[in-house]
C-alpha cells in the first residue's frame, strides 16, 4: 500500500531592509507627483491596500536611483539565495532532516534570472548532496507556491521515503520602476513585498497534514491579466485588467470542477486558505467561495505585516494556519499568470 504525502514542514523568511507603507507612499509622490497627472487619485491605494510594512532586498533608496537589468538582477540574485538559505534552514531544522537528507529540490521563483538557478547557488552552503536532484521553476507568479507545493508531492509520491524541499522565494520590489508612468506600476510600489517559503514533504506516515488533492484551472484568453513586460530596465507589472472581479466572478466555479476531480465539493472544505493579493481580493474571494466577510482574517495579517510577495504568500498563510491548528480539509488556493488557478487540499494529521 503505498504511503500518502505529508507535509512536514514549512519555513519562512524574509530579507533586511523594512519598508513601512508611509514610506513607500512618500517615496512614490517624490518619484511620481510631478509627471503623473493622476497621481494623487492612484496614491490612494497606499491607504486602501491593506497593507502596514513590507520587507525589500535593498534599502527603499536603491529603488529611486538604480536602474537597469544588470544591477536589478544582481540584487534578486543576492537576495532571493540569502531568502532561500534562511527559509530552507528553518524547514529542515524544524522536520529535524539535514540538508544532506534531501533527495529533490523544486525551486519557485518568477522575479528574476539565475542560471545556474538558486539553489545550485546555494547548494554547498546548505549542505546538499552532490547527486541531489534540481527542479527550477518559472513563470508561475503568484500561484507558484501552491503549484510548487503540488509538484513536490507529487515528485514525493513517486519515490516513497525520499525527502522533497519545496522553496518559493521571490524579489518582487526589484519591478518597482521610477521609469515607467503606468498605473499597473504605481499599484505595484504598494503592494509588493519580497519574502520566501520552504516546504519539506514526504510520502510517509507522519507529518503535520496529508496533501489529499492538487490541481489547476487555466482559463483560455486571459494571458493579459498578470504578467511581466521585458526591456532593457527590468521586469514591468501587467496588470491588464481588474482581478478582484474576475475572482468573483471565476473562482467558484474553478475550485469546484479542481474539487470534483476527486468528488469534493466546496461544502466539504472548513477552511480555504488563500494567496492575499490585495484588500480588494480577498473581499473578492470571501464573496466567491461564499465565506462570512472576515473569514480570511489570516490572509489579511499576512498581507498587512508582509504585502503580495507573490508566489511565498500563500504558504506564509499556511504557516499561520497550522500555528492555530488546521482543521479537518484545508484547501490553499492561489491565482498567477496564464490566467490560472491552483489549488491543494490538505488534510488534518490524525
Amino acid at each position: 500500500m503505498q504511503q500518502p504525502v505529508k507535509l512536514v514542514s514549512v519555513g519562512t523568511a524574509v530579507p533586511p531592509h523594512v519598508i513601512d507603507q508611509r514610506d513607500a507612499a512618500r517615496a512614490s509622490h517624490t518619484a511620481f507627483s510631478s509627471r503623473f497627472g493622476d497621481f494623487e487619485k492612484l496614491a490612494r491605494v497606499f491607504e486602501t491596500s491593506g497593507i502596514r510594512r513590507r520587507y525589500a532586498v535593498r534599502p527603499i533608496e536603491w529603488y529611486l536611483e538604480t536602474s537597469g537589468w544588470p544591477e536589478r538582477n544582481l540584487a534578486h540574485i543576492e537576495g532571493a539565495g540569502a531568502m532561500f538559505v534562511a527559509a530552507a534552514s528553518k524547514a529542515l531544522v524544524s522536520a529535524r532532516i539535514a540538508a544532506g537528507d534531501v533527495d529533490t529540490i523544486v525551486t519557485v521563483s518568477s522575479t528574476g534570472i539565475a542560471t545556474p538557478s538558486l539553489e545550485a547557488r546555494v547548494s554547498r552552503e546548505l549542505g546538499f548532496r552532490d547527486d541531489v536532484e534540481r527542479v527550477p521553476v518559472f513563470g508561475l507568479g503568484c500561484a507558484g507556491g501552491v503549484s510548487g507545493l503540488s509538484i513536490g508531492s507529487r515528485l514525493a509520491a513517486s519515490r516513497p521515503g525520499s525527502v522533497v524541499l519545496v522553496v518559493a522565494v521571490e524579489t518582487c520590489t526589484l519591478a518597482f520602476r521610477m521609469d515607467k508612468l503606468t498605473k499597473a506600476n504605481i499599484v505595484a510600489t504598494a503592494l509588493f513585498g519580497d519574502g520566501a517559503a520552504a516546504c519539506v514533504v514526504r510520502a510517509s506516515e507522519t507529518g503535520l497534514a496529508e496533501v489529499e488533492l492538487a490541481g489547476q484551472h487555466t482559463w483560455p484568453d486571459t494571458l493579459d491579466i498578470m504578467g511581466w513586460s521585458v526591456d532593457p530596465e527590468g521586469l514591468g507589472v501587467i496588470f491588464d485588467r481588474a482581478i478582484p472581479p474576475f475572482a468573483e466572478t471565476h473562482v467558484l466555479k474553478g475550485v469546484t470542477s479542481i474539487l470534483a476531480r476527486s468528488d469534493l465539493a466546496p461544502a466539504d472544505v472548513d477552511r480555504f486558505a488563500c494567496h492575499p493579493g490585495g484588500s480588494k481580493v480577498i473581499t473578492a474571494l470571501e464573496s466567491a467561495l461564499k465565506l462570512s466577510q472576515g473569514t480570511l482574517d489570516q490572509e489579511r495579517e499576512v498581507l498587512s505585516d508582509y504585502g503580495n510577495m507573490s508566489s511565498p504568500t500563500a504558504l506564509f498563510v499556511l504557516e499561520k494556519l497550522l500555528a492555530q491548528g488546521l482543521p479537518r480539509r484545508t484547501v490553499l488556493t492561489a491565482m498567477g499568470p496564464g490566467f490560472t488557478l491552483s489549488c491543494l487540499s490538505l488534510t488534518a494529521a490524525a
